[in-house]
């Protein structure tokens, strides 16, 4: 207990910063991630022949394990933050756009044929129908991402991202019981925190959309 105290009251700023790196690696890839599946979700979601082999394409590399995919792109981007960005934004393709295309493919085609004898554009009919239908399974989709981002990026310090996997693969390295404790620690809490405001702000989403749905109605 002692050397525990003594540790964190010395390297509280290394626990810190650990923290916040892995939010900056979190942070950037999700906005990559999410930006990109839409995209691509938007461009083959009438394609399912398009779609089905992206997803087969991307279901294969998801296959491959995270550190398998980090020494095969040393070579090419090097070490540091890009590659482990690279490698987590190509692992959330296979969830994202997965979701992102279910949700906009999920629209019955009478609600389609009804909307366009209304006179109303393809790009009226994915903003009023398609993407509001699309929202609860799309944030269903980008809060497993995160959770699994959250944890692969533990495994980005091999790579020299940074991140509390710095700690804790230090700690079995060193065989330092403290930082493996610490870095263990750390990765859960910030998966349950984050779990736990994800499901916070989904509920809330929901309850906006069942409410606009119900005020449509009447």
């Amino acid at each position: 207990m002692t050397r525990f105290i003594s540790y964190t009251t010395r390297h509280y700023d290394k626990l810190i910063q650990a923290v916040l790196e892995h939010f900056e690696i979190v942070g950037i890839t999700l906005l990559i991630s999410i930006a990109l599946a839409f995209m691509i979700s938007m461009l083959v979601m009438e394609h399912k022949r398009i779609t089905t082999w992206i997803m087969r394409v991307s279901s294969m590399i998801y296959a491959i394990p995270s550190l398998a995919l980090f020494a095969l792109l040393l070579p090419v981007t090097g070490l540091g933050m890009q590659t482990a960005i690279l490698v987590l934004v190509i692992y959330n393709q296979f969830i994202l756009v997965q979701s992102f295309t279910d949700g906009f493919t999920a629209v019955e085609p009478g609600v389609l044929e009804a909307a366009t004898g209304m006179g109303m554009t393809r790009n009226q009919i994915f903003r009023k129908i398609r993407l509001p239908l699309a929202l609860d399974t799309m944030i269903a989709g980008i809060h497993i991402a995160i959770i699994s981002t959250i944890g692969i990026a533990t495994i980005a310090s091999t790579v020299g991202a940074g991140g509390l996997g710095t700690i804790l693969f230090e700690g079995m390295r060193t065989q330092n019981v403290v930082k493996i404790v610490w870095g263990t620690v750390l990765s859960i809490a910030m998966v349950l925190g984050v779990n736990g405001i994800l499901k916070l702000v989904e509920k809330r989403i929901k309850k906006k959309l069942y409410s606009n749905a119900g005020q449509k109605k009447e």
